[in-house]
């Protein structure tokens, strides 16, 4: 299990309270707290750690080439530059390699156990709470003309992870919104057509641009989750058919380099699938170096699921993000909200998958795929400078207190109002 460490770095301050400082990425981790308490910037890091260890694995970055000015580039294309402090100190542990940032300097070595060798390559995608914006680059020009007749390109202003978001919301429409994709709330469906994007809703058509805020946000969120998931899902040799010609050209001279007869194997399986492959040996083999190139897990990185969505309509999409991230073992999913809804729902799948173990019983909204084991679960909160863990070890779930202060604070505050009233306007037209 990866696990990262986080001190003084923007509003994480003393970082998490326990298990010396360590925070624990599991296959679902939650993130909870007020705005600016750091929820976003730990699930940056997360995924800028999980991106580098990645390209080092596949050779695309090398020892030499990763340094502190690189590592604060590319947090500065995650806008996190400005967090760094003269006391930061950053350490990630990932599957493959252990990172650490401490006084000015940057340092990683693999892990122990040689992590390597048994790394499962990842798609890993941040999925920004700025995601509505690709309903703009989609109603625009790539530039329009200023006062003074000057070119402004408006595309060069969109949030690089938006940009990077929006590369694979194009391919996703692409594959499945051409004859309809759909949502899981309101019967609406999905389409691409003709290099416009639009929606159907109870017998309407409406272009996405005209879609209700809630339906901008999860489209491109729920598509490329699909996407993504599907992508990592096929068999490793089905991928091989699809390579980009860049990525074939790199496997093909790393193999070259390796072993001519690795290569003369790529090179068939290329032309002819993997039934050319004549035994077990050689197929095992290459599917062991193929790994190194080709993902074969999703790590979905979540901002606020449930921005402008009803109630119900979050269950709904939480509900089918868990689908999504137990389509395979490794897959992960990380989300930072401010929602109770969101909570109460991870407590519901938590809850029905105890259900299920001790009874055989399930409800329709918690089938198989929409069920977490409590051990498979992280979640914590951020408060001033502070990270605390919410996970209740005797409940087995998060902690219901966390998910009701809010509501505890509005309705005490609403008592404390009827309080106030003189005795003779304290009536049932307020206590209802």
């Amino acid at each position: 299990m990866s696990r990262i460490k986080i001190n003084n770095f923007g509003p994480i301050r003393e970082g998490f309270t326990e298990n010396e400082g360590w925070m624990n990425i599991n296959k679902v981790t939650v993130f909870t707290g007020d705005q600016g308490s750091g929820k976003s910037t730990v699930a940056k890091l997360i995924s800028l750690f999980f991106w580098i260890e990645k390209n080092i694995v596949r050779n695309t970055i090398s020892a030499d080439q990763l340094n502190v000015n690189i590592f604060k580039n590319l947090c500065n294309q995650q806008e996190i530059f400005e967090y760094f402090s003269e006391d930061t100190f950053i350490s990630f542990e990932g599957d493959a390699f252990n990172f650490i940032y401490d006084n000015k300097t940057l340092s990683f070595k693999a892990t122990a156990n040689n992590g390597c060798k048994n790394y499962i390559l990842p798609k890993i995608q941040y999925v920004s709470a700025a995601r509505n914006l690709l309903t703009i680059l989609y109603n625009i020009s790539g530039q329009i003309i200023d006062k003074d007749n000057n070119i402004v390109d408006l595309s060069s202003n969109i949030p690089f992870m938006v940009r990077v978001l929006n590369i694979e919301y194009r391919k996703a429409l692409e594959v499945f919104a051409k004859n309809g994709f759909s949502l899981p709330i309101n019967d609406t469906n999905v389409y691409y057509q003709n290099h416009n994007t639009f929606i159907t809703t109870k017998g309407k058509r409406i272009s996405m641009s005209a879609a209700s805020s809630g339906i901008q946000s999860i489209t491109p969120l729920l598509i490329v989750s699909h996407y993504l998931m599907n992508e990592v899902r096929n068999d490793i040799y089905e991928k091989v058919q699809t390579l980009d010609n860049n990525l074939k050209k790199k496997i093909e001279n790393d193999f070259a380099k390796e072993n001519a007869n690795l290569l003369e194997k790529f090179t068939q399986v290329c032309l002819f699938g993997k039934g050319i492959l004549k035994n077990k040996e050689d197929e095992f083999l290459l599917d062991e170096k193929l790994k190194k190139y080709i993902p074969s897990s999703f790590i979905n990185i979540v901002e606020e699921p449930e921005q402008n969505l009803f109630p119900i309509s979050q269950q709904k999409v939480i509900n089918t993000l868990l689908e999504y991230n137990n389509a395979k073992r490794e897959n992960k999913l990380i989300i930072s909200t401010h929602s109770p809804y969101i909570l109460s729902t991870l407590n519901n799948s938590i809850l029905a998958e105890d259900v299920f173990n001790k009874t055989g019983k399930e409800i329709n909204d918690y089938g198989q795929r929409k069920r977490v084991d409590f051990t498979d679960v992280s979640a914590f909160k951020f408060s001033d400078g502070k990270i605390f863990n919410i996970k209740d070890e005797e409940t087995r779930l998060i902690n219901a207190d966390e998910i009701d202060s809010c509501s505890e604070k509005i309705n005490s505050d609403f008592g404390e109002l009827l309080d106030l009233l003189p005795e003779n306007e304290t009536n049932d037209e307020y206590s209802e």
